[in-house]
């Protein structure tokens, strides 16, 4: 099969691999309908997170079972299938719990920019529609898989309520997504942070009611503005940067909430701040795995489109331009068809 490598920043090639094989008998392979770049893509083409030796990209998919082991009970060979970037046996106590994404036998999808893919823990990783979805369709079900997934924990994490004011600090796939999330959970005012007028755009389309372009205190100064001088009742962080979680925690009010779902990068958190503010926070990586029969419902029936973050349609083997155009910002997020 063919499939994405990264060899270093900005260097990533298109190859022949090896095909993927059932090793455990609670694997199950697929064949990729689409697969895109994510965001936390990004972190090692661009240097900021060591890459070692080259290996497999990507942690999004759809697809359909070629192959499933013995052990693989809830999907079948010819299904069209949703999974999540973390596999999960959902059946230990964490998953049981509803925190699939730290199953004690989790592992995190890496090799999805692919023809075909392993899926380990497939037993209680993927979820099956009951038909193949038309066409138009896929983006969404493949944004469930992870950004909108992502987006809706940092909703419930950060306790958007119905008439809630919510912030958004991000305006990447992600950070869309959570304003979507924002408005199904019933947010009354959702507050989009970009600078990005495409992005501003679809924020509003998805349901934002107003636009902060600043940054950093002057972001927060503009957001306390907007609401009385006290700040949000739930903030999402969708980036992972220093600023960006600074950005969040005092843009929150007193006894709000601060949902983040971000991988950090250098981010410190200040206890003291924290302590005095009364804000609460919570995040990591999201249980997608909880939300994705909600999701995919909610997309199948209409009632959300996050698949319009793919503003960029490549063929597989011109991956490495979906890096590039990410990482320009000429794309919010391109989408891979085999």
């Amino acid at each position: 099969m063919r499939g994405a490598v990264i060899y270093a920043p900005g260097d990533v090639r298109f190859e022949n691999l090896d095909d993927p094989k059932i090793v455990h008998p609670t694997d199950a392979v697929i064949r990729t309908i689409a697969t895109c770049v994510c965001g936390s893509d990004l972190w090692p083409y661009r240097g900021v997170e060591p890459i070692g030796d080259p290996h497999p990209m990507g942690h999004e998919y759809v697809g359909i079972v070629e192959e499933a082991g013995s052990e693989v009970a809830n999907v079948r060979p010819g299904q069209f299938v949703v999974g999540s970037f973390a596999t999960s046996d959902n059946t230990c106590a964490n998953c049981l719990g509803g925190w699939q994404s730290n199953c004690l036998h989790r592992e995190f999808m890496s090799t999805c920019q692919a023809d075909y893919v392993r899926i380990p823990n497939a037993h209680g990783t993927l979820v099956a529609t009951d038909e193949h979805p038309d066409a138009e369709m896929v983006p969404s079900l493949l944004a469930v898989s992870d950004v909108m997934g992502t987006g809706w924990y940092a909703a419930l994490a950060a306790e958007v309520r119905p008439g809630s004011t919510a912030v958004v600090v991000g305006d990447g796939a992600v950070g869309l997504c959570g304003v979507i999330a924002a408005k199904e959970l019933g947010a009354e005012r959702i507050i989009a942070m970009s600078r990005h007028e495409s992005r501003q755009k679809l924020a509003l389309e998805f349901g934002a009611t107003d636009i902060v372009t600043e940054r950093g205190e002057d972001g927060v100064a503009r957001v306390k503005d907007l609401t009385d001088g006290i700040g949000a009742d739930a903030v999402l962080e969708c980036v992972g940067t220093a600023e960006s979680m600074r950005q969040a925690l005092r843009s929150a009010r007193p006894g709000g909430n601060v949902g983040f779902v971000g991988v950090p990068h250098e981010v410190q958190v200040c206890g003291q701040e924290l302590f005095f503010s009364h804000v609460g926070l919570r995040g990591g990586p999201a249980p997608v795995r909880r939300y994705l029969p909600d999701l995919i419902e909610r997309v199948l029936t209409g009632l959300i489109n996050p698949g319009k973050v793919f503003d960029l349609s490549l063929p597989l083997d011109q991956v490495a331009e979906g890096y590039r155009a990410m990482d320009e910002r000429r794309a919010i997020k391109a989408l891979l068809k085999p």
